[in-house]
């Protein structure tokens, strides 16, 4: 059982740092507006799609996920 109880604390602190990144993430001004984020807007329709913020926010969580493993 001490695995599993390991695991709830790493998890909840996943959960929280993922909270603290979406409160504060309209305060970094380049998060949503990268050069690979798909934009289309017209008359009545926006389409918006994040894929490079995705993409980098990805390989971050991977990273993170590989430390904590090692």
């Amino acid at each position: 059982m001490s695995g599993l109880g390991k695991s709830l604390i790493i998890m909840g602190l996943i959960i929280a740092l993922i909270g603290v990144i979406l409160t504060f993430a309209g305060k970094i001004p380049w998060l949503g507006r990268l050069p690979g984020d798909i934009h289309i807007k017209r008359q009545n329709f926006t389409f918006y799609f994040p894929l490079a913020t995705s993409i980098i926010i990805s390989v971050i969580l991977s990273l993170i996920v590989w430390l904590l493993r090692k």
